[in-house]
């Protein structure tokens, strides 16, 4: 006989969530295929977790999917390359809606064939949600969707459509889990995987700006997103921007870390900002990941996409200015069905409104510039920021049992029909 998890209680924005703090009782199996869908490069960290988490637990996993570096190295061959998918807003949609469609056949002729054992499809929900879709329509396949569509945010009766075809969701905030239930669905909140990731050492935040002659100077981060439609639409703003930061702080130096897909887009549009600014392609040097981690940490301030890169810069506790445009015709339709009136998660899991937000029109170059002077200057401007930090990084599992492993058990009691 099961014993019944140990559970504890958490209010956020008039939620009452009950969480699974230990995931220690579940029906092991030991033998399982999945198949394993993510679209971009956020999806591919929760599913390499996910599927090193599965690995841990069981002795005999046959894993198949679509998926980025991180899946592959778990034992994933990609269908097709993860980064056709990897497009986000609605007018940016349509001209590839044939090739998305192809791919969404392709991907659900594949899983049938196969027959997994479940069905795990990772963010990127109009495509996968179609996916699941599909596949629930003929055949009797687990289903289950990591990271809650954000409901709580807009277009909140999509979680009642996606009930009929999804039977669980692994969730990553803590107040989505009575959202999903009410919907229909099983729900897990596994915890964020940002509170599993390793932070730089003093160390080897002194090498960092050792090697890059930075020295003691202000160092901005500067983040223009990692699909080729964010650094294309945000780059020449986000240069602008430095240009009031630059004229109060001449000395300061501006730090670009770039996604791999988009690095040779980012190096030709940072040429021309003013500053000089010092490109961190991943496909250079001997530690590119440890030199981005080290980046993060070294900052005194960070200018990014709105994105989940903003709970990476909390986790360091770097103060920061998130920015983010669109199409015209995608920010009309979205900002007409919002139901929320912030967007950074930080703000949304602490409660506190503590990091600015310039979106849409509201993103230009001057007024984000001013917005970031205070946060290297001003300290209690500086403190109220890393105590929501703080608090968002304790509300999302930091201390806890790595979210990846949460996940992998929450999947082995939905697949085992036994624990149910």
């Amino acid at each position: 006989m099961l014993s019944p998890p140990r559970t504890q209680r958490v209010f956020f924005f008039g939620f009452e969530a009950t969480e699974n703090a230990s995931f220690s009782s579940f029906a092991c199996v030991s033998k399982m295929k999945v198949f394993v869908l993510a679209g971009e490069l956020s999806g591919d960290k929760l599913g390499g977790a996910l599927l090193a988490g599965l690995h841990r637990l069981l002795p005999d996993l046959e894993v198949r999917g679509v998926g980025g570096p991180l899946m592959q190295a778990e034992g994933v061959s990609s269908l097709f390359p993860m980064d056709e998918l990897s497009v986000m807003g609605i007018a940016e949609v349509l001209p590839k809606y044939l090739d998305l469609k192809k791919r969404l056949n392709q991907t659900a002729a594949a899983v049938l064939e196969w027959a997994p054992d479940v069905l795990i499809t990772i963010d990127s929900p109009d495509f996968s949600l179609r996916l699941a879709k599909l596949v629930k329509a003929r055949s009797s396949i687990k289903t289950i969707h990591y990271v809650a569509p954000s409901v709580w945010a807009w277009r909140p009766k999509r979680a009642e459509k996606m009930a009929a075809h999804i039977d669980h969701v692994l969730a990553l905030l803590p107040f989505e889990p009575p959202l999903m239930k009410a919907a229909g669905m099983g729900c897990d909140f596994v915890g964020h995987p940002i509170v599993a990731e390793p932070i730089a050492t003093d160390e080897e935040v002194r090498i960092f700006r050792q090697a890059e002659a930075i020295g003691d100077a202000p160092m901005l981060l500067v983040l223009p997103g990692s699909r080729r439609s964010e650094v294309a639409r945000l780059s020449s703003v986000f240069g602008a921007a430095m240009e009031p930061v630059l004229a109060a702080h001449p000395d300061a130096r501006i730090v670009v870390p770039a996604a791999s897909a988009v690095a040779g887009l980012v190096k030709e549009a940072a040429g021309s900002w003013p500053g000089k600014p010092i490109v961190l392609d991943p496909s250079e040097g001997l530690d590119p990941v440890g030199r981005k981690r080290a980046a993060f940490r070294a900052a005194d301030v960070a200018l990014a996409a709105s994105g989940t890169v903003s709970l990476e810069l909390a986790a360091n506790r770097t103060p920061m200015v998130v920015a983010y445009d669109m199409n015209w015709l995608t920010w009309q339709i979205m900002s007409r069905l919002a139901v929320i009136d912030t967007v950074t998660l930080v703000n949304l899991v602490s409660g506190e409104k503590a990091v600015p937000e310039f979106l849409g029109p509201a993103c230009q170059a001057q007024d984000i510039g001013r917005a970031l002077l205070p946060l290297l200057t001003n300290a209690s401007a500086r403190e109220r920021q890393v105590a929501a930090m703080e608090l968002t990084m304790d509300r999302l599992g930091r201390g806890g049992e790595p979210p990846g492993l949460r996940a992998a058990k929450a999947v082995i009691r939905v697949v085992d029909d036994r624990a149910s």
